[in-house]
């Protein structure tokens, strides 16, 4: 069998693949945000134990690596009565990684802001989370935006390492094709080309919310 023959049989299979690898770059980048927001006000505005707990998870998070984070979560929690399932597993370790290195992102953003507007803030009245909400956050976030991106593009190729906790992802689909027909150098080829395009247009979108967010005045390119 010719390898454009098998791809086409192959071709339902490598779309799944697909649409699980966009699905868990999505949700992993999303929520794992949401999840850096805590954390990085509990670094620089919380009380002692929130600033503990969130450089306590920061640093475990970033100082192991992501396949040891996700064979805790498939393989080491049904120890202690917790079966998840390989795609929620593989899902709940991106979003604690994700929200670990987002967290350091945001708080680059955060500490590029002067002092001076958390004073201006207070003296119209704005108690200390009504100017983080109004003004600081929103500073920050654009700040940050260079940084986060570069997260979501580290997603994007991270996803390939979900197949080795048996989620049918891309690599994974591409390692079940290549064992079939043994066409391992045409397959392995293509799918990296299928990585690229998707990081292309990660980066696209990025840039394109970078300018329509580009704060006049400030120069973020050294935040790359």
């Amino acid at each position: 069998m010719s390898f454009f023959s098998a791809l086409y049989k192959y071709l339902p299979s490598f779309g799944h693949g697909l649409w699980l690898t966009i699905l868990l770059t999505i949700i992993a980048a999303i929520l794992g945000f949401l999840a850096s927001i805590p954390l990085v006000l509990g670094i620089l505005y919380g009380n002692r134990f929130w600033k503990l707990l969130s450089k306590g998870f920061i640093t475990i998070v970033r100082g192991t690596p992501l396949l040891v984070q996700l064979f805790f979560i498939y393989y080491g929690l049904p120890a202690l009565g917790w079966r998840i399932a390989p795609f929620n597993a593989a899902l709940i370790g991106f979003i604690l990684n994700s929200a670990a290195y987002q967290a350091e992102y945001l708080k680059g953003g955060f500490l590029a802001i002067t002092t001076e507007q958390m004073e201006a803030a207070y003296s119209i009245g704005l108690t200390k989370w009504q100017a983080i909400r109004e003004i600081i956050f929103p500073q920050a976030f654009r700040f940050a935006i260079p940084a986060l991106s570069n997260e979501v593009i580290y997603l994007v190729k991270y996803t390939s390492v979900a197949y080795i906790i048996q989620v049918p992802e891309l690599l994974a689909q591409a390692k079940f094709f290549a064992s079939d027909t043994f066409k391992h150098l045409e397959i392995y080829l293509l799918i990296g080309a299928v990585y690229l395009m998707l990081i292309w247009i990660v980066s696209k979108l990025t840039d394109k919310l970078e300018k329509k967010l580009y704060i006049p005045g400030f120069d973020i390119s050294h935040l790359k």
